[in-house]
Formats: structure tokens, C-alpha cells, sequence
């Protein structure tokens, strides 16, 4: 073989070689472009907390949700009517108290009583209230048992059941960490909802009225 044959044959193989390179190339761009744009359609599924143009400015929250202050200060009359005398022992809870509570059993003396990190809870929204029962020599008792009453019930399922009557949900029903002083109200949003500033109606009548289609909604579904 020559020496220009020889020249000629490798320009040849190095012509193939580019040729392989420049179609690898051009399949991994188009595989990268069908990607961004599957990513750009997805986005809002795949990141929803970064959704920044449907965040809204968080408003303060010092106290009770009206709506839950006045369906509060119903379950203590009404569950007085059957006598049984109840304790709210919690109610709105700040964030820096919510982490304090949190250290319970972790890094404080203590039982765990919360999985829940300040922002975390229904209470630092004023949409959550804890309840003990008080018996008749002043003592708060949390024992599910107890019929002081003396009518043949739990004392503390009455309670529960009145306080569902009047919309609250029972932390008892919980399949994870049952928490069964817990009683809330969350009008159909979630805690991510009210992490971007989402609250309900400040109005209690606007937010009785939307209690009560998130209830009749739920029970026609079938959900309890």
C-alpha cells in the first residue's frame, strides 16, 4: 500500500468517526429537548411549593379563627347541658411554642407529645383547639373512660361527638399518632395551603357556610 493510499484510508476512518460522533450528538440534544419540554409541562405537578406566582402574602395569626373561637365556646355549653365540665387546655399555639412542644421527649424532658414542627400544626393557625375533662373535685383528667355523668358513656366520646356535630374533626380518628384531646377545623384547606398564605374566610358565617358544603360534599362521597 502506498503512502497516499495509507493517507487516504485514515482521513476515511476519521471522516466515520466524526460522522458517528455528530449523530450521538444529535440524539442526545434531541432527547435533552424532549425532556425540557415534557419538564416545562410538568413543572407545577413536579414543584408545586415553588409556585411563587400563586403564593400570597401569609397573614398574621394572634388567636382563635372566629368560626372555631365560636364553635368552641358551643361545645363547653353544650357539653355542660349533659354534665360533663371540659377544659380547653390548648388553643392558638405560635410557631416558636409549637417547636418548644416539639422538643418534648427529643432533646426536653418529657413524653413526645406532637410530630409536628412549628408551622406544622392546625393550632399555629387558630384553627385548633385540645380538650381535658374536669371532674367534679376540680382535677383535668384525660381518660377516655371516664363517665361522670353517670350515664352508662364515656364522657369523653360524648364530647367527641357533640364537638363533630358542631364540625370539628376528632384528632382520635388519626390511623397515625391518634391524637385524641385534638379537636380542628381546616375549611378544606391544607397545611401547605395555609404555609403559602391561603386562610379562610375571616367572616364566621362565610366559613360556617363553607363548613357545612365541605360536609354535605364529603358525605355524599362517602368519606368519613
Amino acid at each position: 500500500m502506498t503512502t497516499f493510499q495509507k493517507v487516504g484510508r485514515r482521513l476515511r476512518i476519521m471522516a466515520k468517526v466524526k460522522r458517528k460522533k455528530s449523530t450521538s450528538w444529535i440524539v442526545i440534544t434531541a432527547i435533552l429537548a424532549i425532556f425540557y419540554i415534557q419538564l416545562q409541562d410538568n413543572v407545577q405537578d413536579i414543584l408545586p411549593d415553588l409556585n411563587l406566582n400563586n403564593q400570597q402574602e401569609a397573614l398574621p395569626v394572634t388567636d382563635l379563627h372566629p368560626a372555631v373561637l365560636a364553635q368552641k365556646n358551643r361545645l363547653v355549653a353544650q357539653t355542660r347541658e349533659l354534665g360533663i365540665k371540659i377544659m380547653i387546655t390548648d388553643g392558638f399555639r405560635t410557631h416558636e411554642e409549637q417547636d418548644r412542644l416539639y422538643q418534648q421527649g427529643r432533646t426536653a424532658v418529657g413524653q413526645i407529645v406532637t410530630h409536628a414542627r412549628g408551622g406544622e400544626s392546625m393550632h399555629n393557625y387558630g384553627l385548633a383547639i385540645d380538650f381535658a375533662l374536669r371532674t367534679d373535685d376540680g382535677r383535668v383528667i384525660w381518660d377516655l373512660e371516664h363517665d361522670g355523668n353517670r350515664n352508662g358513656k364515656s364522657d369523653w366520646m360524648e364530647v367527641v361527638a357533640i364537638a363533630k356535630d358542631l364540625g370539628f374533626q376528632w384528632g382520635g380518628d388519626w390511623d397515625h399518632f391518634p391524637d385524641y384531646p385534638h379537636l380542628q377545623m381546616d375549611f378544606g384547606l391544607t397545611l401547605r395551603d395555609l404555609k403559602r398564605g391561603e386562610r379562610p374566610p375571616a367572616d364566621a358565617h362565610e366559613t360556617m357556610e363553607a363548613m357545612k358544603y365541605r360536609h354535605t360534599r364529603f358525605s355524599s362521597d362517602n368519606i368519613f
